[in-house]
């Protein structure tokens, strides 16, 4: 009798084990509650990037001006600026050709011209610095100090007699400093092509930019013009010296010019507009004046978008107004 009680205490024991573990294997399956997947995002489209073509005189691209705003620009607008370096005249005939979409450029009464035959628009003041004639620090023409137009009558008399001792280097390409230059001479009251090219072996054409025209005078221990920022980027290379830094026609702005969509509806007008006000604009014209000044202890240019009443822009009311 026992040993069946005991049998029966058993079994009861193992079915409720069992009972137990079924009861604790259906509480591990219970699902948990649906929770709904979020939908995918849709992909955001990138604004496309918009190519500006910009036409500017080589001293902006040789001192790294240029380069040192481009990312600016091309970061603020989704722009891909594309840069043409050449002379003032190369860049000019590029815009009215409408090889580009805006202008930089030095050689103000060309810039009115342009604006004037309708092939520009929007022409605003950006910065500014000045001329130099720059020579052998022995300066064997004996210009040291003198006035530009009397500077370059002494250095065409001694260059004639002493054409071994005494050259000039011209840019000879038609760029705004050759411009200068050709006025510099009318101020001297010489016909530049009558009586200056072609008067001897003291006057050299380099037909170049400005850093080749340095490095050019450089190598024949010659005179030439030159822009002030250009000479300091070059400083290192050269051993020529500023001899005449002051007078007549040695003031050197520069001007941004949008192509005319009515001349060339493919520009890319608004772009180009663009670029006029950001170079306007107060951060980018401190940067314009702080540029080259920690490496040369001074700066390659001046800012002149707000400042350029005071230096006598004829435009100046013009200026302070955004393109559009």
């Amino acid at each position: 009798m026992n040993k069946k009680i005991a049998i029966l205490v058993t079994l009861i024991m193992l079915l409720s084990v069992a009972s137990l573990g079924c009861i604790e294997e259906q509480e591990e399956v219970i699902p948990e509650p649906h929770v709904p997947e979020e939908p995918p995002e849709e992909p955001v489209e990138e604004p496309e990037i918009e190519i500006l073509r910009l036409a500017t005189t080589t001293s902006l691209y040789d001192t790294g001006l240029l380069g040192s705003l481009e990312p600016v620009f091309e970061e603020r607008y989704n722009a891909d600026l594309h840069i043409i370096s050449a002379g003032t005249g190369r860049a000019i005939r590029h815009g009215r050709d409408g090889d580009v979409d805006v202008l930089l450029v030095h050689a103000r009464a060309r810039e009115d011209a342009f604006v004037e035959a309708g092939y520009g628009v929007n022409r605003r003041c950006i910065a500014y610095n000045f001329f130099l004639i720059i020579g052998p620090e022995a300066d064997p023409a004996g210009i040291k100090g003198m006035a530009p137009s009397e500077a370059f009558l002494k250095l065409m008399e001694e260059g004639m007699n002493r054409p071994d001792e005494v050259r000039f280097v011209s840019r000879g390409d038609d760029s705004g400093t050759h411009f200068r230059e050709i006025g510099i001479w009318e101020v001297a009251e010489k016909n530049y092509t009558i009586d200056v090219r072609g008067s001897g072996a003291w006057y050299v054409e380099a037909g170049a930019g400005m850093g080749a025209t340095l490095r050019m005078a450089n190598e024949k221990s010659a005179y030439t013009l030159v822009d002030i920022g250009t000479f300091l980027a070059f400083a290192g290379e050269i051993d020529l010296v500023p001899l005449v830094e002051e007078g007549e026609g040695l003031f050197n702005p520069y001007g941004v010019i949008a192509i005319s969509p009515a001349v060339h509806p493919a520009v890319n007008f608004d772009m180009a507009n663009n670029f006029i006000n950001f170079l306007k604009a107060e951060d980018i014209q401190i940067m314009i004046g702080e540029f080259g000044y920690a490496e040369h202890g001074r700066p390659l240019f001046f800012p002149l978008a707000r400042d350029c009443e005071r230096k006598g822009c004829p435009t100046w009311e013009l200026c302070k107004t955004p393109a559009s």
